[in-house]
């Protein structure tokens, strides 16, 4: 009898507990279905930011490091030329020669000039004057409007034979040149164009001001440091890291400065290649002249000058920049 019971009661009680097994085997594996989502919901979302950074971004720096090894007119397939277009350059190209020279002088003025006129400002205005944030928007705004094509036709107005400058120059008897069609004076029209965009390096030297402690300042003065020992031995210690971040900023751009020299120069250059600056020149190369590959090969020629200032810009800060000691 009580086998019979057992063979009765099992049949049931081992599908219960096969029923129990299923489900909770179910559970795990759902779980571990919901886990997947979970990791690859990320990715999901980072989707469209992979897809741009690889069919707008590296896909065309793959494709012009390839053109810059082949004679490509846009119409026709590259031909392959091998190191052509580099040796062409650096021998045979004298106007190229220009533009290194001309973009050169021009980072190498107008950045420290702009650098000097934001920081002047930005010591100014941490005076502590009403309406700062009303003047700090004033300074700013020739940053937002600087690159403009209207900017730059109102500067070759400025700066022409009859323009505003010459005019009050006038007053005082001066005849002042055609600033826009002399050699000798047309890149520094671009220069000065280059200083007056201060806003943005302002902003952040006023910012980098802020966080100086005012106790250093007031124990300095005890001491008896007057301003100009305060801001060469406080100030600009503390700032250095600024002046660093500041100074490869501007630089980068510097090199790439473009829409002044085309509207200014009349797309051409200037008077003898005076405004030939050398994304100007790559820009005739590659839609003008239609030497597509050549002016592949001059862009990652930039990157690599660009890249030789930014390096050697990090490697001489440990000499300058001054993060302080950590705790």
């Amino acid at each position: 009898m009580k086998i019979r019971h057992a063979m009765k009661t099992s049949p049931p009680e081992r599908a219960h507990t096969g029923d129990r097994g299923v489900r909770k085997s179910a559970g795990r594996s759902g779980s571990v279905h919901e886990g997947r989502l979970q990791r690859l919901a990320p990715y999901v979302f980072m989707a469209p930011w992979f897809v741009g950074i690889i069919v707008l971004t590296l896909g065309p720096i793959l494709a012009s490091l390839y053109l810059s090894f082949t004679n490509f007119d846009l119409f026709t397939s590259p031909r392959w030329a091998g190191l052509s277009n580099y040796t062409h350059m650096f021998t045979a190209d004298p106007r190229y020669v220009k533009s290194v020279v001309v973009t050169f002088t021009y980072v190498l003025i107008s950045v420290p000039l702009k650098l000097a006129v934001a920081l002047s400002l930005a010591l100014l205005l941490n005076r502590g004057i009403r309406g700062l944030g009303l003047y700090r928007s004033v300074y700013y705004l020739p940053s937002l409007l600087g690159g403009s094509v209207a900017i730059a036709i109102m500067w070759q107005e400025i700066f022409t034979g009859d323009g505003v400058v010459n005019q009050f120059l006038k007053l005082f008897g001066i005849n002042g040149p055609s600033w826009i069609t002399d050699p000798r004076y047309s890149l520094y029209t671009l220069v000065i164009l280059a200083m007056w965009q201060f806003g943005s390096p302002m902003i952040i030297f006023l910012a980098g001001l802020k966080q100086i402690p005012a106790e250093l300042l007031d124990a300095a003065r005890v001491d008896g440091a007057g301003s100009v020992s305060c801001f060469f031995r406080i100030t600009i210690p503390l700032l250095t890291p600024i002046i660093f971040f500041n100074l490869l900023m501007q630089m980068v751009d510097a090199f790439q400065a473009f829409t002044p020299a085309y509207i200014i120069g009349n797309g051409k250059g200037g008077p003898l290649d005076s405004l030939l600056f050398y994304t100007l020149y790559l820009y005739q190369q590659g839609f003008t002249y239609l030497r597509m590959g050549y002016a592949s090969a001059m862009a990652w020629v930039l990157l690599l000058i660009i890249a030789i200032f930014t390096a050697t810009a990090f490697a001489s800060s440990k000499y300058w920049v001054h993060y302080g000691e950590e705790g």
